[in-house]
């Protein structure tokens, strides 16, 4: 999700929310329920969270945590963007309210621990792909021309997100699709079929097909602009009508690339409109 923070009085309130954090406890040795005990006079995050939620650097356990640090400067070097402040939400009073993750305009992506542990449940580096979508929102933020395509929903611009956590978990993290498959099917199983409301992320099969040629693309080497370029010509021609037959080529195209995922397009089409299932696309 994509959080612009505009509003003066918003910023204020975030900032003085925060402000109030004098330290943050990253120390191991201590258990969940202390973190969550020191952290109490953090107890208010921003509108977006609970009022009982807290921000922490410390998430499930070691393992997770330092994988979560290690591969945030690493999304950030591939997708040309600084690297955030990452880190936690948690609620002991809420689980829903920490469903979420929030990539903001300010330069952090807070990461809620409700969706965490239910990416964990399709396996151990499906956070780093969700991880690597809100990253997807920072080049929207630093780059004036990304996205390249508006429509008066999100579904644009959360579909590319799609796209570049797709060309990082291939290009940057090396996963196998078999590793990356289920992720993906985690993440876009909480599409949306609102079309017509602004917050609009795309359908389930949409996004699963944003995700597939971001992958796609992950086979070269592309800048995030590049990038940006090349997806929405594939998708918006392409998979999004389900046309086969070639329009006009641009020059920024290159031929070896569009060759390849120009026999990738009936598969992309498929997995758009549905033909393909959650299950099917997962084993692809």
């Amino acid at each position: 999700m994509k959080k612009i923070l505009g509003a003066l009085s918003l910023s204020v309130v975030l900032l003085t929310g925060l402000s109030s954090c004098k330290k943050e406890n990253t120390t191991e040795k201590q258990s969940f329920a202390e973190n969550a005990e020191f952290n109490k006079e953090c107890s208010y995050v921003d509108n977006n969270w609970g009022p009982n939620a807290y921000i922490n650097t410390y998430i499930i356990n070691s393992t997770q945590r330092n994988l979560m640090y290690s591969q945030s400067p690493k999304i950030a070097q591939l997708l040309q963007v600084p690297t955030v402040t990452l880190r936690f939400v948690h609620d002991n009073t809420s689980t829903s309210s920490t469903a979420n993750a929030i990539s903001y305009s300010t330069g952090k992506i807070y990461f809620g621990e409700t969706l965490y542990r239910q990416a964990l449940n399709y396996g151990q580096i499906v956070p780093v792909m969700v991880l690597a979508h809100e990253y997807g929102h920072q080049v929207q933020y630093r780059y004036s021309s990304v996205p390249s395509v508006h429509e008066n929903t999100a579904r644009a611009t959360e579909l590319e997100a799609d796209g570049y956590a797709g060309y990082y978990m291939r290009r940057g993290y090396g996963a196998s699709w078999s590793e990356a498959g289920p992720g993906f099917n985690f993440a876009h199983s909480i599409g949306d079929y609102y079309t017509n409301s602004a917050g609009h992320h795309g359908t389930p099969p949409q996004r699963r097909s944003a995700t597939r040629l971001g992958w796609y693309l992950g086979a070269y080497n592309l800048s995030a602009t590049n990038f940006d370029r090349y997806f929405f010509y594939y998708y918006n021609q392409y998979v999004l009508p389900g046309n086969l037959r070639p329009a006009h080529k641009p020059k920024y195209i290159d031929d070896e690339i569009d060759r390849f995922i120009s026999s990738k397009l009936d598969e992309l089409i498929k997995i758009n409109n549905g033909e393909i299932t959650a299950e099917e696309f997962e084993k692809l």
